[in-house]
């Protein structure tokens, strides 16, 4: 199931643009649906890591970022690098729908010679900056990016969604004290904070917390939010420092593994990797319809 396109520009989109959040609440949803059917086709995806950050990434593709779906190398676009990659199956469907491919390649998803892998890969898939699989890297090449553009007089920013697991990489922590030290403002890192690795409640494997506390101790300027409210989400977004202010940001987004679909909140380790029962999957999708329905009515 998929809704209409939202009206507006379709090239060379500005920053907050304005896409209410009633409509970004609904694509949302509709991402939801997009990864059900994308990995009952499959037989292969993660669910549960992708529907923790559906809401941010549809705050950031449809008003937040600055985009041009026609000239996917445009330099002075803003860039998103998909630290958590195993989440990337929540990647193609927005692309697709901005434009960057054809909706006819959602469905060679996982298939052996598709651009559209498990994780994403820059060198096939119109529209990544930056290929990512192991854990860890792309907050130092978001890094990388960033001072690139301060040196070469652009304003456009580098967000770089982490997963929480994925902070207990050492080289996290050499990009945070690096960013500060050379005053980066136009870096953002966004930490879809869900609470679970692969092997279990990060809080028992290797806790990360306080993680607001450290990212500022590391001279981050650092907002802590509920990472499915897309009314923050949006405020926050419109709101962040100037690009060429001395501090990065690091929006730690408090969210849920599985969001949106119950059987998957209440087990929400069980569906890290996995697929559905057919039954399974019509209840799902059952719900995710009726929320977007209620949303907008």
């Amino acid at each position: 199931m998929t809704t209409a396109p939202m009206a507006g520009p379709t090239t060379r989109l500005d920053r907050a643009r304005p896409t209410s959040v009633q409509d970004l609440r609904v694509r949302a949803d509709w991402l939801r649906i997009e990864v059900i059917n994308m990995i009952d086709k499959a037989g292969l995806g993660h669910y549960s890591s992708t529907f923790s950050c559906a809401e941010i990434l549809s705050v950031l593709y449809y008003r937040s970022m600055r985009l041009d779906p026609s000239a996917p190398d445009w330099a002075d676009r803003d860039r998103f690098l998909l630290g958590k990659g195993h989440a990337a199956v929540g990647l193609w469907p927005i692309l697709s729908d901005l434009g960057y491919f054809p909706r006819e390649d959602l469905d060679t998803f996982g298939y052996i010679g598709s651009n559209l892998g498990d994780h994403p890969d820059m060198r096939k898939a119109a529209g990544v900056d930056f290929s990512s699989g192991s854990l860890g890297h792309n907050l130092s090449v978001g890094l990388g990016m960033a001072m690139a553009a301060r040196l070469r007089g652009s304003d456009h920013r580098t967000f770089v969604l982490t997963g929480d697991g994925e902070i207990n990489e050492g080289q996290v922590w050499e990009a945070a004290m690096a960013a500060s030290h050379y005053q980066l403002g136009n870096l953002v890192a966004i930490v879809d904070a869900n609470g679970f690795i692969g092997s279990g409640p990060t809080a028992e494997l290797m806790s990360i917390e306080p993680l607001a506390d450290r990212f500022a101790a590391f001279g981050w300027h650092v907002i802590e939010l509920d990472g499915h409210d897309v009314e923050t989400l949006v405020a926050t977004f419109d709101d962040l420092p100037a690009p060429e202010s001395g501090r990065p940001v690091c929006v730690v987004a408090r969210t849920q593994k599985g969001k949106g679909v119950s059987l998957m909140e209440e087990a929400p380790r069980a569906w890290h990797v996995g697929c559905l029962t057919p039954e399974q999957r019509d209840e799902a999708i059952a719900e995710i319809s009726a929320r977007m329905q209620e949303v907008s009515a």
